[in-house]
């Protein structure tokens, strides 16, 4: 994962005149993309949340719209349906997140990327952000960018009614090891994160009380509740000859535990999995955020293994960078410009077509344009 971005949650629509304008825009920003750094850029781009947020503010999105996410991705995502750019966009918002599982065939059929590898790619990064790391997000956003060469990235969003905010996840591996390069935000309160290298014991944990049986593992749930209750357990009883309670200091994050039969079936079929490793443990069903939770429970009070409760947010977010490109839908930092945004169309569309016949003066001199500038951004800093 390279990075997660918080924004506030706007409702409202783009206005469709405006959202044509942004179609056209980033379809042309796209297209010279491609033509100068190829179609895995633009998708590697994808996964950075500041060029991410780069690109919803040049077509004229508000920085701190939480609708930035599902506008970019849509803009990005007719793109990549209107023409062969080497890259696809799959899923989006709502009940379109469920259609990555059909999309991954058309994806295998124009690349030939394995579509086996695509569902995994999906099922996995929604697990990484909403099982493993629990931090009072809920998704409601999930959408793949493909290059033609396989490479992937997971956009994905969540939301927290109660804060009045959202979360933009950027996943670019299935690797629990080590997911996130880079997260940006603002951090939130006491979560359950199971990834990364701090919860590399954790993890192992969960496998072993996974290959002891769901049976096995119940039993050590409730005698988890009731340390944390400072209740006398059938354990201590049985065990030490004794029935007095054993108070054990919990985290904050640490409840009982009520196994209900759902959740119960659920660890039976991830028991029966057995899963050995990280990746069998992130593709085996049965694994919800209720399990996790029995088995960080578990693991924490009865083994003394702690399930890092980090927040990964570790990279600042500069909101008005690109912000000044065309303005912004809500008026941040001034009004959207439709006649700016028009002229800057024009001008990369001549670029693109001017390039496609072997003249690339013009595209070239754009692509410097970056370079031009980064002088006067250190000068106003």
């Amino acid at each position: 994962m390279v990075g997660i971005a918080e924004l506030p949650l706007h409702g409202g629509r783009v206005p469709r005149w405006m959202l044509r304008t942004m179609e056209r825009l980033g379809l042309a920003i796209a297209r010279a993309v491609v033509e100068v750094k190829g179609p895995r850029a633009l998708v590697e781009g994808l996964s950075n949340p500041y060029w991410f947020q780069a690109f919803n503010n040049v077509i004229g999105m508000d920085w701190d719209s939480s609708g930035s996410t599902t506008v970019t991705l849509y803009v990005l995502r007719k793109a990549s349906l209107s023409e062969d750019l080497g890259f696809m966009i799959l899923g989006g918002k709502g009940s379109r997140m469920l259609e990555i599982e059909g999309e991954a065939s058309v994806v295998g059929e124009r690349f030939g990327v394995d579509p086996g590898d695509i569902r995994f790619f999906s099922k996995g990064s929604a697990r990484i952000s909403n099982t493993l790391l629990q931090d009072g997000y809920s998704t409601y956003i999930h959408a793949l960018a493909v290059s033609e060469d396989g490479y992937m990235v997971a956009v994905e969003q969540g939301m927290n009614v109660d804060a009045g905010m959202s979360r933009r996840y950027h996943i670019v591996s299935t690797d629990l090891e080590d997911p996130f390069t880079g997260v940006s935000g603002v951090r939130s309160g006491v979560i359950l994160n199971s990834l990364g290298r701090e919860s590399r014991e954790a993890r192992r944990a969960y496998l072993d009380l996974l290959g002891e049986g769901a049976r096995r593992l119940e039993r050590l749930v409730r005698e988890a509740n009731a340390m944390i209750e400072g209740r006398p357990s059938l354990d201590s009883f049985l065990h030490e000859g004794r029935a007095t309670p054993r108070r054990v200091s919990g985290r904050p994050y640490y409840r009982p535990l009520k196994l209900d039969k759902r959740t119960a079936r659920y660890l039976e079929m991830l028991a029966e999995a057995s899963p050995t490793s990280d990746r069998e443990l992130l593709s085996a069903p049965g694994l919800t955020p209720k399990v996790v939770r029995a088995l960080a429970l578990v693991a924490d009070v009865i083994f003394g293994v702690s399930t890092s409760t980090r927040d990964p947010v570790d990279t600042p977010l500069n909101p008005f960078v690109y912000a000044y490109a065309v303005g912004g839908k809500d008026g941040v930092p001034y009004r959207f410009d439709r006649r700016i945004a028009e002229m800057v169309t024009v001008t990369l569309e001549e670029a693109i077509e001017l390039a496609r016949i072997g003249r690339h003066d013009k595209l070239r001199a754009l692509s410097r344009l970056r370079r031009l500038l980064d002088p006067l951004r250190g000068e106003k800093a």
